[in-house]
């Protein structure tokens, strides 16, 4: 039996965005061994870096050498199966994990921004648990220990001390999110952190020979995981099997598209300029509860009512400005 690095399977998608699902879901196939959000590792270029975005000059000889040994690691600690890993900060750094695992298999899922900013805004209200601590020290070079302890203190000291509604930072950090935090309102950020990161991978992955990459839907995966599983076993070149099929019925579920209506459809209105563009490339509809509340939005808000009135007029929702003041 070969001892050598098999080549790895990798699930780029942002946070929040059915990853987690999907990973746990096809590891129950015998030959996979899961490999949950290392992030520590693909810092090992530039742990201080205040950004999450790599690209394919960070993948130094160095670089390369110790993540694939780490790999190799980790592949032999778990029956020699080949290792599926999702980080979603990866969304940013495509490139770079591209250039140290050129061999590797890729799939790429996306979720409907609503949906996403509803689970990411909770997010930034819980700090990380101590199971989550002991996961990302498990992982973390001893270079990059006092990086963490920084960030996680300041977390801390956010919630606990100063009884902070949300933590400093939370999910991907694309480059100016700091900025964003200090002139934007979170809701705002939060729509960045879908939309940036989006379109980077879209760049990021116009490079990739056709087939090398499979694409996803969150909602298609929910509704109809069995499909979506055979797709990616076919992608993967694995059989599926009983186990994964019995795995699907009783982990996926379906009922979570809808939990962004908790929000008032006015604050979500407010945030379509930041998102229209990547919801318009991967097909998604602006709601209709949504449409109308752009419509209501008061002039005083002027650049951005007329824009999303514009946006309402493009999706066909009746006009009603004459009733504004």
């Amino acid at each position: 039996m070969s001892t050598g690095l098999k080549p790895p399977i990798f699930i780029f998608g942002n946070t929040r965005s059915g990853t987690t699902i999907v990973q746990k879901v096809m590891t129950t196939h015998p030959g996979l061994a899961e490999w949950y959000e290392p992030n520590a590792l693909w810092l090992y270029a530039d742990p201080g870096r205040i950004h999450d975005e790599f690209d394919e000059s960070d993948a130094t000889p160095r670089v390369q050498r110790y993540i694939r040994n780490r790999f190799l690691m980790f592949q032999r600690r778990h029956g020699n199966r080949i290792v599926m890993e999702k980080t979603p900060q990866n969304i940013l750094r495509i490139p770079y994990v591209r250039a140290i695992f050129p061999e590797a298999t890729f799939l790429f899922i996306v979720r409907n921004p609503f949906s996403f900013i509803s689970s990411v805004e909770y997010k930034w209200q819980v700090p990380v648990t101590g199971g989550g601590v002991i996961r990302r020290l498990k992982d973390m070079p001893l270079s990059q220990l006092h990086h963490w302890i920084r960030r996680y203190l300041i977390q801390q000291i956010n919630k606990r001390v100063l009884r902070r509604k949300y933590l400093s930072i939370w999910g991907p950090r694309y480059r100016g999110i700091h900025e964003d935090l200090k002139t934007q309102n979170l809701l705002t950020v939060i729509a960045r952190q879908w939309a940036i990161p989006s379109k980077k991978a879209e760049h990021d992955m116009a490079v990739f020979e056709p087939g090398q990459i499979l694409r996803l839907k969150y909602e298609d995966f929910v509704d109809d995981p069995i499909s979506d599983m055979e797709r990616i076993c076919s992608h993967c070149g694995l059989e599926m099997n009983t186990a994964m099929v019995q795995a699907a019925i009783e982990m996926v579920k379906s009922d979570r598209k809808v939990k962004w209506q908790r929000f008032d459809p006015g604050e979500l209105a407010r945030v379509i300029p930041e998102i229209r563009d990547e919801m318009e490339r991967h097909g998604y509809e602006i709601p209709p509860d949504i449409i109308t509340a752009i419509h209501d939005l008061p002039r005083s808000d002027r650049v951005t009512w007329e824009t999303l009135l514009r946006t309402a007029e493009a999706e066909g929702a009746p006009p009603k400005i004459e009733s504004r003041t």
